[in-house]
């Protein structure tokens, strides 16, 4: 049975569905949750997508997923959405209760995402972050506990302690002093979680970290954990409090202000594009490692840049100058000044696993995608 959720009334309706097997996304109007809808549908899968476009809430009509949701359904034929929030467990039981025996993955995007929101409203940011990932858990331990359970986690687990890195400045970004074991190929797995400020942000997605690892460890359930660097591509509704290359091509392309808070402008991400990270995902659905696996993954020494490099590009690819300040006095607390994720354990467990995209690459998939939507108004 294939089943709707109606929002006006509270309840579902169910209808005769494809006997395929099935990928539970949440956040599927999202950067990586579309992603991975689109990926896992193209090779075989019925997709169930969760999201409730809680990110126009957090950041305003700009940033709603609607528009993406909208097409996923209109172009993915064995897509089905729920407009569900994960906080309301008694709305997600259902889908599993029916669906539990054909699901094979879950791919569990949705969280609050910024920094800085989070201090505006804890309870929700906890409330999203780690209840609803201990909702899903739980349910996926009642019901499909043969599922693979794939969390998009964050390298804000780590706090501010990559600040404590020797950071040498260079005229353009900030880097780790060449003798540091973290220069060559950026942080790994190794770098604590504790005793360090994380944001509230940080916090609830440890939170979710760590229970998503305890599932796997005590309960045996094949789950896996992935730590991201900056997680980008022109499916990325970006705003000015989350999603900076995002919000920063959008802004230089509309020629609008864009503020950098603080660290001279010098900070430096790397970046993953969201079509490599779900092919990670697809390699461990297909292999799955020891329950509790955590993975640092993004861009590494591969793909990533700093905020006045990434200015500088767009200059010389738009042909105009960026607008631009730097705010000194709105550095964010807990902000990392340098991070480089170290891929080589997910490499040396998934050695076929490629980049298939390069910064350059990712810059200007996501300009011209930017031109073409500024130019359609």
């Amino acid at each position: 049975m294939r089943l709707t959720y109606t929002a006006a009334s509270g309840s579902f309706i169910f209808f005769r569905m494809t006997n395929k097997e099935l990928v539970i996304v949440t956040g599927a109007g999202g950067l990586i949750g579309s992603e991975a809808a689109c990926f896992f549908h193209a090779r075989g899968f019925a997709v169930v997508g969760i999201d409730n476009d809680k990110r126009s809430y957090f950041f305003g009509p700009t940033a709603s997923t609607a528009w993406k949701v909208k097409e996923l359904q209109q172009s993915l034929p064995h897509y089905q959405h729920h407009a569900i929030d994960i906080t309301d467990l008694q709305a997600l039981t259902p889908l599993f209760t029916k669906e539990g025996a054909r699901i094979r993955l879950v791919v569990h995007c949705a969280a609050q995402p910024s920094h800085d929101w989070a201090s505006r409203e804890p309870y929700t940011d906890f409330a999203i972050n780690a209840n609803g990932t201990l909702h899903l858990l739980e349910l996926t331990r009642q019901y499909c506990p043969q599922a693979v359970f794939i969390f998009t986690s964050t390298n804000k687990v780590y706090g501010d302690l990559p600040n404590a890195l020797p950071l040498i400045e260079n005229p353009r970004r900030w880097e780790v002093d060449s003798s540091h074991p973290f220069a060559a190929r950026g942080i790994d797995e190794s770098m604590s979680i504790d005793q360090c400020t994380h944001s509230l942000f940080g916090v609830s997605k440890t939170a979710a970290d760590l229970m998503v690892q305890e599932y796997g460890r005590y309960f045996g359930l094949r789950t896996v954990i992935f730590r991201g660097g900056c997680l980008t591509g022109p499916s990325h509704s970006g705003a000015e409090l989350h999603g900076f290359l995002a919000y920063l091509v959008q802004s230089a392309v509309q020629q609008r202000p864009y503020t950098i808070f603080g660290y001279k402008g010098k900070q430096v991400r790397d970046n993953i594009h969201s079509a490599d990270l779900v092919s990670a995902f697809a390699a461990v659905m297909e292999n799955p490692p020891a329950p509790g696996t955590v993975y640092n993954m993004g861009g590494s020494r591969h793909a990533n840049i700093s905020m006045l490099e990434a200015i500088d590009w767009l200059q010389a690819r738009l042909g105009w100058s960026v607008n631009y300040t730097i705010d000194e006095n709105k550095a964010r607390k807990g902000d990392h000044i340098w991070y480089i994720s170290d891929v080589s354990k997910f490499k040396s467990d998934y050695p076929s696993w490629k980049y298939s995209y390069t910064i350059e690459d990712i810059l200007g998939e996501m300009t011209e995608a930017a031109l073409v939507k500024n130019s359609a108004g």
